[in-house]
């Protein structure tokens, strides 16, 4: 049996709480979205990944943060990216255009040397990219580790319980909101049976009503 501490049946119930809150406000964000891209929904996917995290345990008032990033792309269009590389290369190397940029992964490293990755980031298909899943994590330190300390393995050791905040971006979130939608609309599409169903019964005793106030306006 490990001996770490386990939690309390009062924190598994508040964790799962939270977790329920979570879905029930992201549902809500859904029911309500404004359009595909409602930033409500993706707000509320976020603070859904951030209540999925374990109990935070790090400092309250941390000296030091550390910003964990990692971005996906798909090279969609290759002979654009090459294309894009050549030129940097013509524009500040010798003005040939023609060698690191004539394969893929040189070309790459090219465009991620001269552009700034939030750049890329920020119109990926000019590079011939397509964006794939990203996520950014937010930890806690007690202090900033010394220069050079974390190079090697910059992502290793990270701590979940020191996460302060995270940010996902996926597109297995649209998928997630269609089928939602498409559970909502089932719901829709039942009461609207259930109504179809009573309404000639409703009818049906709306007439009986309106034949007994006949009767007895005869009397």
């Amino acid at each position: 049996m490990s001996d770490a501490a386990q939690p309390t049946a009062a924190e598994v119930r508040a964790a799962a709480e939270a977790v329920k809150t979570a879905l029930d406000r992201h549902l809500a964000a859904v029911e309500g979205r404004s359009g595909e891209d409602d930033p409500a929904v993706y707000e509320a996917f976020n603070q859904l990944a951030d209540d999925s995290l374990p109990p935070y345990t790090g400092p309250e008032e941390p000296n030091a943060v550390s910003v964990l990033i990692r971005r996906d792309y798909a090279v969609a269009e290759p002979q654009r990216l090459l294309a894009q590389a050549q030129r940097v290369e013509a524009a500040v190397g010798d003005g040939t255009g023609t060698e690191a940029s004539g394969t893929i992964h040189g070309a790459l490293g090219i465009l991620f040397d001269e552009f700034e990755a939030d750049e890329i980031a920020s119109r990926p298909k000019e590079f011939g990219l397509e964006e794939g899943d990203s996520t950014l994590w937010v930890t806690a330190a007690d202090e900033t580790a010394e220069p050079g300390a974390w190079l090697e393995a910059p992502f290793e050791g990270v701590d979940p319980q020191r996460v302060v905040c995270r940010f996902d971006v996926s597109a297995v979130f649209d998928d997630e909101i269609n089928d939602e939608l498409d559970d909502i609309d089932e719901v829709d599409e039942a009461e609207e049976e259930i109504e179809d169903e009573l309404d000639p019964d409703l009818d049906a005793d709306l007439d009986e009503d309106e034949d007994l106030e006949a009767l007895e306006a005869d009397r």
